[in-house]
C-alpha cells in the first residue's frame, strides 16, 4: 500500500500523486466515478492500474492505495 494524494487541477481532471516515487499523473478513469461512491480501479495516464478503496469523493484528500498492474514501458 501506498500514500496517495489526489487533487484536483484548473481543468477539473483528478491529480495521482505518490510522494515515495516522485509520480503525478492524471487519472484517465475509475471503476467508480459518483460523489457517494468514488474510487475502485483507477486508470493513470502512464498506464499503471491502481485499487482505491470507493468511498464518498472528497478532494484534496490523502488515501492508501494498492498498484495493481504497472504500466507497459517504451
Amino acid at each position: 500500500m501506498a500514500k496517495v494524494m489526489l487533487r484536483e487541477n484548473d481543468d477539473g481532471k483528478v491529480l495521482f500523486y505518490v510522494a515515495k516515487k516522485d509520480m503525478e499523473e492524471i487519472i484517465e478513469s475509475l471503476e467508480f466515478d459518483t460523489d457517494a461512491k468514488w474510487g475502485g480501479n483507477v486508470n493513470l495516464t502512464n498506464g499503471d492500474i491502481w485499487f482505491i478503496e470507493p468511498d464518498v469523493k472528497t478532494l484534496p484528500n490523502e488515501v492508501n492505495a494498492k498498484i495493481i498492474k504497472r504500466g507497459e514501458e517504451d
